[in-house]
């Protein structure tokens, strides 16, 4: 700003006493660069502010803003020197009178505009500032203004000193080429501060987003992808498909992932992902029927599907709240099973096992100590060939019910639906021969986890 205000103030001085418009449109141009600086300085110290209740997104905008007025005021310059040319070029004569101090302050101006556009010029990329990339880019345009305006001084000597007259015309003309200069990065700056007051997305980034995204494992689609700047900070928005089977956890480890899919390309990017539950070309019944329970916010489990002379019968168990009344639940479990047959039309019948699911934590007795009981129960496992051993064998009494659980070794490569069949079978012989027990839990170990 400094810089801008001695500038201004010798070119007008130099201008004025020569008579020079080119010089005189340089001393606008510099007074609109002394402006624009002070809107960067004011706009910068802003648009810093963090977001509160009334911007949510920052304060980013005003940095855009103060481009967009920095170009209007480059507009209004370029007009009045093109007015100014004009009259002198066809109607108006005017002698202009060179100087050697119009040549020295010309030329001090070229190299503090240079100071001046390298020094911003590498505070804008580390900062990504457009306010500040936009003066950078003005006072890298100064320096070839200038040099016009040197050039027509020069030649109006050469015309004088050769007696050509035509090269009075040098000056008005020096002050056109300036103002053709500061019109085209007056177009280039309005073009990129309108695209970004109206929110246009940078060319190319949501390509390389969803690209980018549509590579993170477990994600089936890319729905929407918006993205928008404010300063020097960018906020995408986005919509992915996700498997509807996928847990609310996984669900917000894959948004973790395509959050940071998107870092790749906008460090420093505010991103919100919405997941889509979509359906997956290779789900089979059992997750179609999951995802169906899981719209309910119900847990299925157990289910089993026999095709039965062409026809799909369905059996499932499905836990519900114990403190419901079996009205309630029984209502409940009719809407889902509705909803099954609708999304899967080629279930034929369905029959539900309503469980009562625990909402409160049972106060046990005692722990009962029983010798026989567990040798008994012990005796019964071993009529069972692939358990190798059973061990661990608590026996508690909770609420004058007897509950036993257990541990049982099988071969490390045993099918886990034969486990499960064994492990079924187990249960019933166990309450055949001591129908004493109200509940058995069996908790099956691979025989190597079993030696350690």
């Amino acid at each position: 700003m400094i810089a801008a205000l001695v500038i201004t103030g010798g070119k007008i001085v130099v201008g004025v006493t020569t008579g020079s418009l080119g010089i005189l449109s340089e001393a606008a141009h510099s007074a609109l660069d002394l402006i624009a600086a002070l809107l960067t300085y004011l706009s910068v110290g802003v648009s810093d502010k963090p977001a509160d209740a009334d911007h949510q997104y920052g304060h980013g905008k005003v940095e855009n803003f103060s481009a967009f007025v920095e170009t209007g005021l480059l507009l209004v310059t370029c007009a009045w020197v093109v007015y100014e040319a004009v009259v002198r070029l066809f109607f108006r004569r005017v002698e202009v009178e060179p100087s050697i101090w119009a040549f020295v302050v010309m030329l001090v101006s070229m190299v503090v505009d240079w100071w001046r556009s390298r020094a911003l010029g590498r505070i804008a990329t580390k900062y990504d500032s457009q306010a500040l990339e936009a003066d950078a880019l003005h006072f890298s345009t100064d320096i070839w203004s200038a040099g016009v305006v040197v050039l027509g001084l020069a030649l109006i000597l050469a015309g004088r000193v050769y007696h050509l007259d035509w090269l009075r015309f040098a000056d008005p003309i020096a002050a056109l080429m300036v103002a053709g200069v500061i019109v085209s990065v007056s177009w280039r700056l309005a073009r990129r501060t309108v695209d970004a007051l109206l929110d246009a997305a940078p060319a190319g980034v949501r390509a390389q987003i969803t690209d980018a995204v549509s590579h993170v494992d477990g994600v089936l689609e890319v729905g929407r992808v918006r993205i928008r700047r404010a300063g020097n900070r960018y906020f995408a928005d986005l919509a992915v498909g996700l498997a509807r089977t996928v847990t609310f956890q996984r669900s917000e480890q894959l948004v973790a992932a395509v959050t940071d899919a998107v870092h790749g390309i906008l460090p420093d990017a505010d991103v919100l992902v919405q997941p889509l539950p979509r359906a997956q070309r290779s789900e089979n019944i059992f997750d179609r029927i999951r995802a169906v329970a899981t719209r309910h916010n119900l847990n299925v489990h157990d289910i089993s599907v026999q095709d039965l002379a062409g026809q799909l019968h369905v059996e499932q168990h499905v836990e519900l709240d114990e403190r419901m009344t079996l009205k309630s639940a029984h209502d409940q479990v009719t809407e889902l099973e509705a909803d099954m047959r609708h999304d899967v039309p080629e279930i034929a019948d369905i029959l539900t096992h309503i469980e009562s699911e625990p909402a409160t934590i049972e106060t046990g007795d005692e722990l009962v100590r029983d010798a026989d009981l567990e040798r008994r129960l012990k005796t019964v496992a071993g009529q069972f060939p692939e358990i190798v051993d059973m061990h661990d064998v608590q026996i508690k009494k909770v609420r004058g019910r007897l509950y036993v659980s257990c541990h049982c070794t099988f071969s490390d490569d045993l099918s886990l639906a034969r486990v499960h069949d064994i492990q079924t079978e187990l249960e019933i012989h166990f309450k055949q021969d001591a129908p004493e027990l109200f509940r058995v839990l069996i908790h099956p170990e691979p025989s190597t986890d079993n030696r350690r």
